[in-house]
């Protein structure tokens, strides 16, 4: 499959749901070791440093990769797309961070909703302007409701954890957690510029592995400036683990971002963000039940919850009827 080639509807979805599974697992990993590392900065630069080897490798040894390392610097030359998309990277960068030091204050429920919030309602805008590669996108009521109605789904989904964990936000009051609340929010809503940039980087180098690769080197340069000013000001963590569980994180990320800048050509950058937003739900469920963290409850609202996420993802992508939707729209 060529990156010029659209996947039907049936068949992309499927796979945007696969790469929202790994998000939790990546997640899970990246707490661990920023745990065992006393250092958020210092996890984020690990998980992206070996994504970064990973895709090096890729790049060098399949012909595909090759192919596409070698067409970088002319799309970036020439203008084919503008330039600050290579800095694309920088997105995913931020969104670590707001993972490093907001989950402890906000809480991983409260987290969740801010991000899912904040890409649901600028995939809608991005889809609107047509900064990705599948083009302009109406914004037609079904749409509208099917976002709401995931916003919903995902409150109701990771309720039970703003009692059932620590750093649920309440103690220092809604004006307290207004700034770290919004560094989410942020981060979420620029997920989808990030997916849409990607996408047109893809259609330009032939390939979504040359635009992961570049991902990832924006992404690490951004991470190791933090970190070399966090240890000129706080010195540096704890030294490296040695299992080798801690460092899969990376390159579960090749895989999402990745298979995000291929199917936002064919689902559109809503759709892709709907999608990977449920596997990210499923694949939270499935590591409540399969490997569950201290003090885990899996409530009949997570399920629930889930599942009305699934319904809402299905009816935000019934543009079967397209042209019935927009006329009863008008």
């Amino acid at each position: 499959m060529t990156s010029t080639s659209r996947l039907p509807l049936l068949a992309g979805l499927p796979l945007a749901v696969g790469a929202g599974l790994a998000i939790p697992l990546q997640g899970r990993i990246n707490g661990a070791l920023g745990a065992r590392l006393n250092d958020g900065i210092a996890a984020s630069v690990v998980s992206f440093s070996t994504g970064l080897v990973v895709m090096i490798l890729i790049s060098l040894l399949l012909p595909r990769g090759r192919a596409g390392l070698a067409q970088i610097l002319p799309a970036v030359r020439s203008r084919a797309f503008p330039r600050v998309y290579v800095l694309a990277g920088g997105i995913g960068a931020l969104f670590v961070f707001a993972q490093s030091f907001t989950v402890g204050i906000l809480g991983v429920a409260l987290f969740t909703v801010a991000t899912v919030t904040g890409q649901t309602v600028s995939g809608l805008l991005v889809d609107r302007l047509g900064i990705g590669p599948a083009g302009r996108k109406p914004v037609t009521a079904i749409r509208v409701i099917g976002c709401l109605l995931t916003i919903a789904a995902v409150a109701w989904a990771v309720s039970p954890r703003f009692t059932g964990s620590s750093g649920g936000g309440s103690d220092g009051g809604p004006a307290t957690l207004l700034l770290p609340l919004l560094l989410p929010v942020v981060a979420g809503f620029l997920m989808s510029f990030q997916q849409a940039m990607n996408g047109t980087a893809t259609v330009h180098y032939g390939t979504p592995i040359a635009a992961t690769l570049v991902n990832f080197v924006a992404g690490s340069m951004v991470l190791w400036t933090a970190y070399a000013i966090k240890v000129v000001i706080a010195g540096p963590g704890n030294s490296l683990p040695g299992e080798w569980w801690y460092y899969v994180g990376g390159p579960m990320g090749c895989v999402f971002i990745g298979l995000g800048a291929l199917l936002v050509r064919s689902l559109g950058v809503l759709v892709t963000g709907l999608g990977m937003i449920a596997g990210q739900l499923l694949g939270s469920l499935a590591l409540d039940v399969i490997l569950p963290s201290p003090g885990t409850v899996v409530a009949p609202a997570t399920v629930l919850g889930t599942m009305l996420t699934l319904a809402a993802i299905i009816l935000a992508t019934l543009p079967w009827p397209r042209g019935a939707l927009r006329s009863g729209h008008r």
